[in-house]
Formats: structure tokens, C-alpha cells, sequence
């Protein structure tokens, strides 16, 4: 069993002032939070750190260049990672990070929510990728996650774009890792607008990103 104390959840961030206040609200007593300020345009900094929660700037742009950099400013065994638009609640982590207990990583299948048709396929053909090229029981990318810190360091993760959850994926299958996969609540994001698939551009941006991976 792991304590409190022994989990940061990282949520990277562009433009999330509108959701941060009701995603800080539901994380998990105990945990430390760090939020990732990936050159937002809104007060999302100024919110998070009047929230109490710890502010990282990463001005690199991109998902896994913000994600790498609340990774660095961890100082605990397991770290987590949860978008920070609302549509997943962080009353899910409790049971990733006791997954760990008999797993490498964690991962989070989304159930529910709204997302459009062409970010739902592209899902799904990905994650087939996954299952059968690479043997991972995975059926989502893994919006959320969570990990022991200094293994996912040792693995090497160098995407900084939005590739960065994929290959995650496949260095864990090549290092031999324990991948379990658990549902998680999946909700329409509180506010604003999804950077990847709140646009067909997006969605294939992404896509395109998470090939490279694969190939």
C-alpha cells in the first residue's frame, strides 16, 4: 500500500482557468499537485497557485514537453497525470495507484462522455496497434496514468508532442513492463475547447504524432 503523501498528480495546462477550480476541488486528500502552465494565454497559473497547488512554467511547447516537466518537479515515489479540462474526475487515481502494488503502470480507459467521432476512431485504431503489435491489454491512450517516478525517468520517454502517452506505451512493453488498465469516469471537458480533439486538424495533428510513434 502506498501513502498519500507518496503521489503528485501532474496536470498539464493550456488555457484552464475555467476547469481548475473544480478539478483541484476532487483531488485526493494528501496528494501533492503540480500544474503545468504550457504557455497559457488565461489566468490559469494565477488559479492554480490561489488554489494551492504548485505552478511549473514549461514554455516548450506541447502535451509531453508539460507532462516531462512536472515529472522533473516531483519529489515523490508515484506521480500521476490527469488532464486539466474536467472531463475525468481525480477521484479515479486512488485505485490506479493502488494498481501499482501489482503492476509497472497504470492507465485509465475512458467510459462515457462525448468525445467526437473522429478522435473515437482514431482511439480505437491505435489502441489495436497496441494490442497487437505490442501485446498491451489497453483500449485508450491513457489520458490518465500513473506511475512510479523514477522508473518512468529510466524509461526515456523523449516525445514531447502529443506522441508522448503512445510511446510511454510502447518503451513500457519493451522494457517488459505490467501494464493494467482500469475504467475511469470520462465526462464532456467543463470549459473551453480540446486542443486535439475539438478539431478534425487536432485529431489528426495527434494521430499523425502517435504514427511516428508506431512506425
Amino acid at each position: 500500500m502506498h501513502r498519500v503523501s507518496d503521489v503528485t498528480v501532474i496536470i498539464p495546462c493550456m488555457n484552464e482557468s475555467g476547469s481548475l477550480p473544480d478539478v483541484l476541488a476532487r483531488i485526493p486528500d494528501g496528494y501533492q499537485v503540480i500544474v503545468v502552465d504550457n504557455n497559457s494565454t488565461d489566468d490559469t497559473a494565477a488559479v492554480a497557485q490561489n488554489l494551492g497547488a504548485t505552478v511549473v512554467t514549461e514554455a516548450q511547447p506541447g502535451y509531453g514537453s508539460a507532462v516531462h516537466a512536472g515529472v522533473l518537479a516531483a519529489d515523490t515515489e508515484i506521480v500521476c497525470v490527469l488532464d486539466g479540462d474536467g472531463s475525468m474526475d481525480p477521484q479515479d487515481l486512488p485505485p490506479l495507484v493502488a494498481a501499482l502494488d501489482r503492476a509497472d503502470l497504470a492507465v485509465g480507459r475512458r467510459r462515457g462522455g462525448n468525445s467526437p467521432i473522429h478522435a473515437r476512431l482514431g482511439n480505437a485504431v491505435l489502441s489495436l496497434r497496441l494490442r497487437t503489435k505490442y501485446k498491451l491489454p489497453v483500449h485508450d491512450l491513457g489520458a490518465v496514468r500513473a506511475v512510479r517516478r523514477q522508473a518512468l525517468l529510466d524509461l526515456n520517454v523523449s516525445d514531447r508532442r502529443s506522441g508522448y502517452p503512445l510511446q510511454l506505451l510502447v518503451l513500457a512493453s519493451k522494457a517488459g513492463w505490467t501494464v493494467t488498465e482500469l475504467d475511469v469516469t470520462y465526462n464532456p471537458r467543463t470549459a473551453g475547447v480540446s486542443k486535439v480533439s475539438g478539431s478534425v486538424k487536432g485529431t489528426i495533428v495527434a494521430v499523425r504524432d502517435f504514427w511516428k510513434v508506431l512506425t
